[in-house]
């Protein structure tokens, strides 16, 4: 059977966008593979979107649709994408999350994949913090983790600034979010992507 992969995310000046895409593309390299993407409602009003500067940045992503708790029923695995926010997830994405209690009483996503990509505006802003604590609601869920193991040589970079953890993969947009994606952080991206969706192929067999 062909593994369903979905790719739930909140991004506010596209560079979530930009690595659900990079992880996306890696997913679909699995032979087989259903992926979709989806992105979760956003909280703030179009005033302070455009006082922030995310108004323009949005229109990026505007096609794609807005998830909804229910058809994570559908999925074998959940990529979930979240900028942070003081170490933390955004609060669309708990928003998202804590909606889902209806999932959890029924035992809707135990057995399910579930992996965590992030972005920080600093080097050290809390990107594996954000993801760990993710965790906490997937391990709530029953989901299996799966983050990125070293076999990705890409983590061990050094010779430039560059986003990526074992825990996922993850960007450094800069205080401004000035900064884009690197192509070292969307390899990892696109690995966190293909190795999702080859052990979700696995089990899912």
């Amino acid at each position: 059977m062909a593994p369903k992969i979905q790719i739930i995310f909140y991004s506010m000046y596209g560079h979530i966008y930009q690595m659900a895409e990079a992880v996306a593309a890696g997913a679909r390299e699995v032979n087989g593979a259903d992926v979709s993407i989806y992105q979760v409602a956003e909280l703030m009003t179009d005033e302070a979107l455009e006082k922030s500067g995310a108004w323009a940045a949005r229109a990026t992503f505007a096609h794609i649709p807005v998830a909804v708790q229910a058809q994570m029923a559908e999925a074998d695995a959940i990529i979930f994408g979240t900028p942070t926010r003081f170490g933390n997830m955004t609060a669309q994405m708990r928003n998202f999350l804590d909606q889902t209690g209806g999932l959890w009483v029924k035992g809707t996503l135990v057995g399910k994949i579930g992996s965590v990509f992030t972005s920080t505006g600093t080097q050290h802003g809390g990107q594996e913090t954000t993801i760990t604590s993710f965790h906490s609601t997937l391990l709530h869920h029953g989901m299996i983790i799966v983050g990125v193991p070293y076999a990705e040589q890409r983590l061990t970079v050094m010779t430039e600034i560059t986003g990526g953890t074992p825990y996922g993969a993850s960007t450094l947009a800069a205080a401004d979010g000035s900064r884009q994606p690197s192509e070292n952080e969307l390899a990892i991206a696109r690995y966190q992507g293909r190795h999702v969706a080859e052990i979700a192929k696995k089990l899912v067999g």
